[in-house]
């Protein structure tokens, strides 16, 4: 199979052998695909490793060879947004989450228009914390393990007041004793923020943070993220 003139979001990039790069994208056609991008080492391919850096929105040439694709040709299609500090931290965990969740080769236009957005709510600085519970309630949206954060799981209103767990299985459930949910609970104000895609309260934002990854963790099979260990587990970004 042939990819042509393909657009695609670089997830992430690594050396292999000596002189070329594994590299997976998000394609708007085809899915997450991973490349084998030969030779692009040398002083004459600069150009080429630049396009290929994480988060550069590129259009690509490649041909599908077993699980992998061998990378022809790549262009930049504009630049990757220059991050630093907690943001720079923000994009590695966002291209991690998806590496692990989203399967090879399954078309997913909704999730490749989101990460778009994503990309350039990072690159308008946004506030931060808000920027990642949005792509986590969407990415678990398009890939269809999503959640209505408007009503529990019994179908009824969520009350402001009230603390929920969510339950990957069902929903939310509302905690009775707080002791017992202290460690993943949300607040019924937040998740009603979720819902209405609205700014949450300051003090909401770390519960939904607790609740969001809670959900995220059943999906990863048990095992955690990197970026969860080596940045402090994200919970550190200012919710603001």
């Amino acid at each position: 199979m042939r990819y042509h003139a393909e657009p695609a979001y670089v997830l992430h990039a690594r050396r292999w052998r000596e002189t070329s790069l594994m590299v997976e994208v998000l394609s708007a056609h085809h899915g997450r695909l991973g490349l084998v991008a030969r030779g692009v080492t040398g002083p004459r391919r600069q150009a080429l490793r630049a396009a290929l850096q994480p988060m550069q929105h590129i259009r690509l040439e490649a041909t599908q060879r077993g699980e992998l694709a061998w990378l022809n040709a790549a262009e930049q299609i504009d630049s990757a947004p220059l991050l630093v500090g907690e943001a720079s931290m923000a994009g590695f965990y966002l291209g991690e989450l998806v590496l692990r969740l989203v399967p090879r080769q399954d078309p997913q236009p909704q999730l490749y228009a989101l990460y778009g957005t994503v990309r350039e709510r990072l690159r308008r600085a946004e506030p931060l914390a808000w920027t990642l519970r949005r792509f986590e309630r969407d990415l678990l949206e398009a890939l269809g393990v999503g959640f209505d954060f408007s009503v529990d799981a019994e179908g009824e209103p969520l009350d402001p007041a009230g603390r929920y767990r969510i339950e990957p299985e069902h929903g939310l459930r509302r905690v009775r004793d707080q002791r017992a949910g202290e460690r993943s609970d949300a607040s019924g104000r937040g998740l009603m923020a979720l819902a209405a895609d609205t700014l949450p309260e300051r003090e909401d934002l770390p519960g939904l943070r607790r609740a969001l990854r809670e959900a995220i963790s059943h999906h990863l099979g048990g095992r955690g993220l990197k970026s969860w260990e080596l940045m402090g587990a994200l919970g550190r970004i200012s919710p603001q």
